[in-house]
């Protein structure tokens, strides 16, 4: 059974989610923002590729999978109803599934991650991508990119997939 990373850089550094990726023998990154631009130095689209590409990791942007901006407004407008509804319909569009089979076929292949901004996978849109994955076959886990150490020491304790649970919950 193939299996899938996911991880959110918020809280985190560079260094650090380099470190996670390498932790655990991430060979390709899957970024599903939208717009995968960042505050944080080091996380935006260029400057990641270049630092993943120095680690010999695979940079993949996946853009169709990225949350539209209707979603991240209710997000953070805190309706997770229509966040949900948004982002549901934008995943069921004839683009958005294609760019799914396009990383699922990739994630078949390559050791992949999916990352977002949200430390949390519970309150991302990539918990929605967790679950198409979950249905078609895939191991599902959620990295935290802050915690690099814990992974070399012992990857039986990364949490597995659990549908919008609280961090706590996944632990």
């Amino acid at each position: 059974m193939s299996k899938i990373y996911t991880i959110g850089y918020e809280g985190s550094s560079i260094d650090n989610l380099i470190a996670t990726l390498t932790a655990v023998g991430v060979e390709c990154l899957a970024d599903v923002r939208e717009l995968p631009l960042s505050r944080k130095k080091g996380l935006s689209k260029n400057s990641l590729a270049e630092r993943l590409s120095a680690s010999n990791i695979e940079y993949r942007h996946f853009r169709q999978l990225g949350d539209p901006k209707a979603g991240r407004l209710a997000a953070r407008a805190k309706d997770y109803s229509k966040f949900e509804a948004i982002y549901l319909a934008h995943l069921s569009s004839p683009a958005g599934q294609q760019s799914l089979a396009e990383l699922l076929k990739v994630a078949e292949i390559k050791v992949t991650c999916m990352l977002c901004f949200e430390r949390c996978a519970h309150v991302c849109h990539r918990s929605y991508i967790a679950d198409q994955a979950a249905m078609y076959g895939f191991d599902v886990f959620n990295l935290v990119a802050d915690r690099p150490d814990e992974y070399l020491s012992n990857e039986a304790k990364i949490p597995r997939y659990n549908p919008r649970k609280s961090f706590t919950a996944a632990e």
